[in-house]
């Protein structure tokens, strides 16, 4: 493939002191079923992380742990680090030629969105190819299970470990963090969610409002009955279809609330989500997880259709009431942008869903981690060894990149990450000739959730690990990672602006990788990925 200028930030290198930006607009309503998963009884959460260590592409491995941890390693000396830092999605198409920043360090706030995964997989599947502005590389990588050891208590663990690629000198290195699985459904706090659901003309779209209606009915018979829910129907105007409610002797009540959805007119998301934020507010349960679910296509065409005019009340709600935003979207054609931006804002995730089935998965495997918290305001910082890195590359975060003198100032929004979740952040990596020793030190620092007291925990990893074996020998899941990266760069830098990741093979030849991962690793979503290759080969051919 041929490469070319990165997307950058230009902003933040102007200024790298700022409060980083955040994600830009997602799939509103499948955000709203991740609040709602974690509530349902008789479903186990997905894999959770696993392994705090360093070594090679295999899984497992062991890393440092401390109870003061020691800071991460300062700034190294000049050198030429090439850190493709991003455009905010929705902002301008991300293209920059400064010269890179001088330094080592590469600092994140932790993201475990997946529905740029998912939509592009619809997008595929529909035989279209998807905007390139909507493939962000690590919602593909973290929409795969990568069985990190999890850890012991409360945080993270932490796996660093790598394989070289067939490009000359440059190797692939996977961060991986990882928090410990739930607690079970009857030993979390009990729930306040207020769905916010979009009943307007678009979604009379097969796979939308009937979508929704069956996951919300899903939800209810699972829920705990000291659980309280509201729900809020948004088109042209908003209105209160049920105040927060207790489930104990209410499931009838909601399941005919739910059923009477029904598509009308104009979307003016500005008046659902302020009405729903408003009766969120008023049903505000003190110990309760208190959360705004967003189901929508986000295709708001009347009212404020500027995200702009709705991130103060969604900031104010989460800093004054502790409720955050979850989005869910649906439906083939929908606002990515606009969506992402909103739930960005509430401290919450996006999540995608296209089928019944694939709404079973979310609300069973992976939203139940999205409404408890294992931690606030998580960010990873990366230190890499200048006597054996030459250039390195975090594939993806461009719009969570965070100031490296940033990464121990608390007051810096990061990321909320749930029970069981893991985190996966793939660097491209230019060792020096002669390299060996260590390369890079993982560091991730989070908030407790409870007392906001802050914790860090570390992982390193050596020049062999990243030297030895080539991708396509290391660990199946590894090279899941690192093919689900591949096809993101595919998609990505077909538009221009955005250089391929190191070492990327050619589709057809990684169509040949997955269809051997899908039958290997017997796993339904590794068979999503290869049949999301053979169609974007057949699409780009």
């Amino acid at each position: 493939m041929t490469s070319r200028t990165p997307i950058r930030d230009r902003d933040r290198d102007r200024d790298r002191g700022r409060h980083h930006n955040r994600r830009a607009a997602r799939p509103a309503v499948l955000a709203v079923l991740a609040a709602a998963a974690v509530l349902l009884s008789g479903c186990s959460a997905s894999d959770g992380g696993h392994d705090r260590s360093s070594g090679t592409a295999q899984e497992g491995g062991r890393g440092s742990r401390g109870g003061n941890p020691a800071p991460a390693p300062a700034q190294g000396a000049p050198g030429t680090a090439d850190r493709a830092d991003g455009k905010a999605q929705g902002e301008d198409d991300g293209r920059r030629t400064e010269a890179p920043p001088a330094d080592y360090l590469s600092t994140f706030a932790l993201d475990v969105d997946t529905a740029s995964w998912g939509y592009a997989r619809r997008t595929l599947a529909d035989g279209n190819l998807p905007d390139p502005r909507t493939v962000r590389p690590e919602e593909f990588v973290n929409s795969f299970r990568h069985h990190y050891r999890q850890p012991d208590g409360n945080g993270f663990s932490v796996t660093v470990d790598g394989a070289r690629t067939d490009a000359a000198d440059w190797s692939l290195m996977r961060v991986g963090l990882a928090t410990r699985a739930d607690l079970g459904h009857d030993r979390r706090p009990p729930a306040a969610l207020t769905f916010v659901v979009d009943i307007s003309g678009s979604m009379a779209e097969p796979g939308r409002l009937d979508l929704v209606r069956k996951s919300l009915d899903l939800m209810t018979d699972r829920l705990r009955g000291d659980d309280s829910v509201a729900v809020v129907a948004f088109s042209g105007e908003a209105q209160t279809r049920l105040p927060m409610t207790r489930l104990d002797g209410n499931r009838k009540r909601v399941h005919e609330v739910v059923d009477r959805l029904r598509p009308t007119d104009s979307t003016n998301v500005e008046a659902g989500v302020t009405r729903g934020y408003d009766i969120a507010v008023e049903g505000r349960r003190a110990g309760a997880t208190n959360r705004v679910v967003l189901l929508s296509d986000a295709l708001a065409n009347t009212g404020t259709t500027s995200a702009d005019a709705l991130l103060e009340r969604i900031d104010g709600a989460r800093r004054d009431h502790g409720i955050t935003l979850f989005g869910v979207g649906v439906g083939s054609d929908y606002n990515d942008a606009f969506m992402e931006r909103l739930v960005d804002k509430g401290d919450g995730h996006t999540v995608y869903v296209s089928d019944e089935e694939e709404a079973r998965r979310v609300f069973c495997d992976e939203l139940p981690a999205q409404v408890e918290l294992r931690a606030r305001d998580a960010k990873a910082q990366v230190s890499f060894d200048p006597r054996n890195v030459e250039r390195f590359r975090l594939i993806g975060y461009d719009n969570r990149r965070v100031a490296d003198d940033s990464f121990r100032d608390d007051s810096v929004d990061g990321g909320e990450v749930g029970p069981g979740h893991t985190v996966t952040a793939l660097y491209a990596v230019r060792l020096r000739p002669g390299a060996s020793g260590h390369v890079a030190t993982a560091t991730v620092r989070w908030l407790d959730p409870d007392g906001r007291s802050p914790h860090e925990e570390s992982g390193r990893v050596e020049a062999s690990a990243l030297t030895g074996a080539s991708w396509e020998q290391a660990a199946p899941r590894f090279q899941v990672t690192v093919a689900a990266a591949y096809l993101a760069s595919s998609l990505r830098e077909r538009g221009g602006g955005w250089e391929a990741v190191p070492g990327a093979v050619g589709l057809g030849r990684l169509s040949e990788i997955t269809a051997r991962l899908a039958e290997r690793t017997e796993d339904p979503e590794v068979r999503q990925l290869s049949e999301a290759v053979r169609d974007a080969r057949r699409l780009l051919s």
